[in-house]
């Protein structure tokens, strides 16, 4: 069983934004992380790996900070290459599923930032399946 831990609880009021890092969060059962902008449409929750995030920045030339690739939740420490949709993931106390990995660019996405925007093709999209808290130094781990 692989697992990890929270290192980011990230939320934006609108969408197209980078995210900010707000240490805690209530994921709710088919609506996602409440106060973020995504809650409630078909990708609830985003997650990404701290250590791709940080590979990414380094490249050109940035720090990194939980949020600023615009996933709801950071992880570190948990390999998720290879997750697949279907794939259940528990978080904090709340129960995730891999719905969707990458997404298309569609009309509706008004995402301005630099490029690389991983979440495009790298990026976890999740429904919650069981509501829970999640707050950084949660234990994140796959479960199917």
């Amino acid at each position: 069983m692989s697992t990890g831990k929270v290192i980011g609880v990230n939320l934006s009021a609108r969408r197209g934004t980078k995210k900010i890092n707000v240490g805690s969060g209530y994921l709710l059962a088919d609506y996602g992380l409440q106060g973020d902008a995504h809650a409630g449409t078909s990708r609830q929750v985003s997650i990404f790996m701290a250590e791709r995030a940080e590979e990414l920045a380094g490249a050109i030339g940035l720090p990194f900070q939980p949020g600023d690739f615009a996933e709801n939740i950071t992880v570190q420490g948990i390999n998720l290459e290879g997750i697949k949709v279907g794939h259940r993931i528990l978080v904090g106390e709340a129960i995730v599923e891999i719905t969707q990995i990458g997404k298309k660019d569609d009309e509706s996405s008004s995402f301005s930032f630099l490029e690389p925007a991983p979440l495009k093709t790298e990026g976890i999209y999740c429904r919650v399946v069981k509501s829970g808290w999640v707050k950084t130094g949660d234990w994140v781990t796959i479960i199917t």
